[in-house]
């Protein structure tokens, strides 16, 4: 536990911070899991906008959203294409 004023603050920030991130970090793969069960242009798009905002955010990092947008972009084509 720490003692000093400003340590015992951080970790109050952290504690706030960290709580915040795992609801956003759970709202991402939420809507990622969606986009993929049922790959829509509506669902799809969601998911991109989550994804971008967590890498901007520092949630994830950029490469991996881009290669998660990139491969639910590929599973939407690919089901217009079979229709």
């Amino acid at each position: 536990m720490p003692k000093i004023r400003s340590a015992k603050k951080k970790m109050r920030q952290t504690r706030t911070h960290t709580l915040a991130n795992r609801a956003r970090r759970s709202a991402i793969k939420t809507a990622v899991k969606k986009a993929r069960q049922e790959p829509t242009a509506e669902s799809v798009k969601a998911a991109v906008s989550a994804l971008d905002r967590g890498a901007h955010k520092g949630l994830l990092h950029p490469n991996a959203a881009a290669r998660k947008k990139s491969r639910l972009q590929k599973r939407l084509a690919k089901g217009a294409a079979a229709q």
